[in-house]
């Protein structure tokens, strides 16, 4: 059987790629603790620095397999559920960055804006699609668009779960570039490559962690928050080694997490 998350290391940037192309790489629950797995393994490994998540094929992920569903409504599906939420990306001290190569439709949108940054091709057809299947904002999406795209653009998308390119993903928000298709991978990972190349990894596992977390927080304790982090990143070599390299304009070159 193929794997069903592929996984290649190449300076400091690990790309996975969801391998189920025949599906349009259609979520399962073997593919989602695949994924996971990795991304555990890529949170410990010092070599590894930032993350690419793709698709093979045609699609980035359209959403849960209809097998699945179709278990789930006939009560058949026995799969045992892997204990880590479908927000598990958000809590790796990592970057991950989502390249959005094509279909990318109900729990695949939710993976992809559960990525720390999203690039996606121009002509790539994103949707929710929840309330077309009978079903509703699933997996915290109805908490993550709101901020991401505004409280009315988020009525928009879930509740119609109409098709929309890549290209009006950049511009509701959705995106942080809409490129086309055949430069999307190596731009992405050019991305990644430079954060693995110039950021602190130390720096940039708070920063994640502050920007996530923060979203619950009122702006006088995320302010708190933040003067103990400045105080903790002095004591760091990252700080150090930073300084270092700016004043002797030359590359970074900052310990692993």
């Amino acid at each position: 059987m193929a794997e069903l998350v592929l996984s290649a290391l190449d300076r400091g940037v690990l790309t996975l790629t969801f391998n189920r192309p025949d599906r349009l790489n259609a979520w399962t629950g073997a593919m989602g603790r695949r994924y996971f797995d990795l991304l555990a393994k890529a949170e410990k490994d010092p070599d590894v620095r930032a993350i690419v998540v793709t698709g093979a094929g045609r699609g980035f992920c359209s959403g849960a397999d209809f097998q699945t569903l179709t278990s789930i409504q006939t009560g058949d599906y026995d799969e045992e559920p892997d204990p880590r939420p479908n927000t598990y990306p958000t809590t790796i001290a990592k970057p991950v960055v989502a390249a959005v190569n094509g279909a990318c439709a109900g729990l695949g949108l939710v993976h992809a804006l559960v990525c720390d940054l999203v690039f996606t091709a121009e002509e790539a057809k994103w949707t929710t699609a929840f309330s077309r299947r009978g079903l509703i904002a699933e997996y915290g999406l109805s908490w993550v668009l709101p901020r991401v795209m505004g409280q009315q653009r988020a009525m928009d998308v879930l509740l119609s779960g109409r098709t929309f390119t890549g290209r009006e993903a950049y511009e509701l928000g959705l995106a942080n570039r809409a490129l086309p298709a055949g430069e999307l991978l190596e731009r992405t990972q050019e991305y990644a490559r430079d954060l693995a190349a110039n950021a602190s990894p130390a720096s940039m596992a708070v920063i994640k962690r502050q920007v996530w977390g923060d979203w619950t927080a009122t702006l006088e304790e995320a302010a708190r928050a933040a003067t103990r982090e400045m105080a903790a990143s002095f004591g760091r070599p990252d700080f150090t080694e930073g300084v270092a390299s700016f004043l002797e304009r030359r590359s970074p070159n900052f310990p692993p997490l």
